[in-house]
């Protein structure tokens, strides 16, 4: 296999077969998602939705065909998703009367159903939340991070003002980095996109950036700010307290499965997979070892310790496979089981069993009347520690000295000569995408996003003009 510093992309995608999340679909651009990986992506479903409850947020689904027309009555919309759509034209062997598109968002569908839902302002704020695929079709793809068919979860809510809707807004960014950080032990910066990066018909685009281990940058989430540009195009309009018909503010927000390739690429290591245990499908594997076929009391303390953590809620599973330990070793690191306990015949006799975490190198000896309690412990530290280790290594990557595009070219040649990734740079922004566009020609660098205020010094000039900088930004390479 290869490895991170060779080839980490050829190490992504060899890491991902491996671990047996995902296969190949016969449609250019699709994947499967084995159970490995599904289930990841439902336990990133779990705590969004207990997050997305909490806010009185309710599920719903809507089609996945869209009308044309419905796309046409936003220009900015359409002319956003339009190389991207697939069409249906045909069904039943006869030609349709009007173009469908398999849905690449669904603000047009949204948008049109709550104009005939809200009618008065006792009807605001509406907020609904739907788990759906979306189609986009990529002419480059990477499994998770970008196909032509995904997973996601998309927002869609009403307000009776800008300012609701603005805090609704913010408040979905700040779940998403809590979940991101606190889930998926990722660590994100957020900020608010540049125009030219807005998605298409919204008035503000907010989002959070995940750096990966190559430094790449991964757009985790975002959450739009729509205004009533969408309310306008699809007449959605209440009954106010004063007796008059108003437009309705809007937002969306999501996060996908790309949040799995996010995950992978920030953790991994050169054995395969490192996972987070508030995600992993099998946070805790059993393995005997020794001559234990001949020692049935080796399974049957297997299977008491197991029934410990099962009342724990925690998610186990044995291996009593024919294979050798040390195949087994080796095929749940790759897995990226987030702890190995290991029983043999010495073991029992001893009392204890040897637990070992997929991102430390030593064991450790854990008597079996504190087994339970040592397992819950050694998770949480897993998880905290995946994300303290992350921030380290994202912080000697982040470059604050750069202030002009010579400087950038610069450090971006010596850091290709000492086989080195070039990392994130705070640079300055005189605002105009004249200057946004050079940076991207020059560099391939491009806008992230603009840090919350307070997080970042802000700099003065602008890094292609030298002119005073309007903005602040990150700029990376991404995905």
């Amino acid at each position: 296999m290869v490895t991170r510093k060779e080839d980490f992309s050829k190490w992504y995608i060899q890491t991902i077969q491996k671990a047996d999340l995902m296969d190949y679909s016969p449609v250019r651009g699709c994947m499967i998602f084995k159970p490995n990986g599904f289930e990841i992506w439902e336990h990133i479903q779990e705590a969004l939705n207990y997050r997305f409850k909490q806010e009185g947020i309710r599920n719903a689904y809507f089609p996945m065909l869209i009308p044309e027309s419905f796309f046409n009555k936003e220009k900015d919309h359409i002319e956003g998703f339009s190389p991207e759509l697939p069409w249906v034209t045909e069904a039943a062997g006869e030609p349709l009367e009007e173009r469908l598109a398999l849905r690449p968002t669904s603000e047009t569908m949204f948008g049109d159903a709550y104009s005939k839902w809200i009618n008065s302002y006792r009807d605001l704020p509406m907020e609904m939340n739907q788990w759906a695929n979306v189609f986009r079709w990529e002419k480059r793809t990477m499994p998770f991070l970008r196909t032509s068919e995904f997973l996601w979860q998309e927002g869609h809510t009403a307000h009776a003002n800008a300012e609701e809707a603005k805090t609704r807004t913010q408040r979905m960014l700040d779940i998403y980095a809590e979940v991101i950080e606190g889930v998926l032990a990722i660590p994100v910066f957020k900020g608010e996109k540049t125009p030219s990066e807005r998605f298409a018909g919204a008035e503000r685009t907010y989002s959070v950036e995940a750096m990966m281990q190559d430094t790449k940058a991964v757009q985790a989430g975002t959450s739009h700010y729509m205004g009533t540009k969408f309310a306008e195009a699809f007449d959605i309009k209440y009954l106010n307290s004063d007796n008059e018909h108003v437009h309705a503010f809007t937002t969306s927000w999501g996060v996908s499965t790309r949040l799995i390739g996010a995950m992978i690429m920030s953790h991994g290591d050169d054995q395969g997979l490192v996972m987070p245990p508030k995600v992993a499908p099998q946070q805790v594997v059993f393995i005997p070892v020794g001559p234990w076929q001949k020692n049935p009391a080796i399974m049957d303390k297997i299977y008491e310790l197991n029934e410990e953590l099962a009342s724990k809620q925690i998610r186990t599973v044995i291996d009593g496979s024919d294979n050798r330990p040390g195949y087994k070793f080796n095929e749940w690191e790759l897995r990226g089981a987030p702890l190995r306990v290991e029983i043999g015949p010495r073991d029992l006799e001893n009392n204890k069993v040897i637990v070992k975490a997929r991102d430390l190198d030593e064991k450790v000896d854990v008597e079996f009347v504190n087994f339970a309690e040592y397992i819950e412990n050694a998770l949480d530290e897993m998880q905290n520690r995946l994300l303290e280790s992350a921030r380290e290594r994202n912080s000697q990557h982040i470059y604050t000295d750069i202030n002009t595009l010579e400087e950038l070219e610069n450090h971006i040649e010596a850091k290709k000569a000492a086989n080195e990734n070039p990392g994130w740079i705070l640079a300055g922004w005189d605002g105009t995408e004249e200057s946004e566009a050079k940076i991207k020609e020059r560099t391939g660098f491009t806008t992230r996003n603009i840090p919350v205020d307070g997080t970042v010094d802000k700099k003065a000039e602008c890094i292609v003009t030298g002119k005073p900088a309007k903005e602040t930004v990150w700029l990376a390479r991404a995905y």
